[in-house]
């Protein structure tokens, strides 16, 4: 196991080639933080670690498909390696598909849940033991956990209805690793945003206007927010909503 440079904190960003992943692990490089990155297109990984190397810091590029589990395990086991501690872990991986319900296919369905509930499950199981062990050696901050859901996982949103339960799903497992491992400093905040301005709401922009979308730089201020809280706040999930007359607004 490699120790991380003197004193520097780590974290282990999914989904970090493009989109909020990418402006979290941003946020996080500009913070101070040495990064594993992962994503599925390796070309787009490197650039993207190149980007965020400027920073100073240690950068680990790690491609991985969140729908083969011995990646996700693989992805856990190389940032334990390379940095030796885990104070934060940011789960922005994603996949959304649009349909109404009688429209979903079962493969569709399938593929929504595998990346946006089961690999995080898996991640957060090879995780947590690190986890806990960086946040019993800086017990005053602790470590956190950060998902990238959705506000569809809390207000249902029409021809999203597999994406949204993936996204509840999500949230619950937020819940959950509160209730088995704050009291040990490891909190999870699920964060669940409206549309936000990227690649994943193109599909909407003829009806919702980019320009009113919320911004990847919005959500990545909400996500380092987090890891600046003591061990002692607990924030289960912070919903994000639109501008708007509709107080649930995706």
């Amino acid at each position: 196991m490699t120790p991380t440079h003197a004193g520097r904190p780590a974290a282990l960003v999914t989904g970090a080639s493009r989109g909020i992943g990418l402006g979290v692990a941003l946020r996080l490089a500009a913070a101070g933080y040495d990064l594993t990155v992962s994503a599925r297109d390796a070309a787009r990984l490197e650039k993207s670690a190149g980007a965020l190397a400027e920073g100073g810091g240690r950068v680990h590029p790690v491609p991985a498909d969140m729908t083969v589990e011995d990646d996700v395990r693989r992805l856990a086991a190389e940032h334990a390696q390379h940095h030796g501690r885990l104070d934060v872990l940011v789960m922005a991986a994603g996949v959304g598909s649009a349909g109404s319900l009688e429209q979903t296919t079962a493969k569709r369905y399938d593929m929504q849940f595998a990346v946006n509930v089961r690999a995080p499950f898996v991640l957060l199981q090879h995780s947590l033991p690190l986890l806990r062990e960086t946040a019993a050696m800086h017990p005053e901050r602790g470590a956190k956990v950060i998902a990238l859901s959705s506000i569809t996982g809390v207000a249902a949103e029409p021809d999203l209805a597999a994406y949204g339960a993936a996204k509840a799903a999500l949230i619950s497992l937020c819940r959950s690793v509160n209730t088995e491992a704050s009291a040990q400093g490891v909190c999870a905040t699920a964060i669940c945003p409206g549309y936000v301005d990227t690649d994943m709401s193109a599909h909407v922009r003829e009806r919702i206007d980019p320009a009113r979308m919320i911004r990847v730089e919005d959500v990545a201020e909400l996500a380092l927010s987090v890891t600046r809280l003591s061990a002692c706040a607990v924030v289960p999930e912070i919903v994000v909503t639109r501008p708007g007359e509709q107080l649930w607004r995706a």
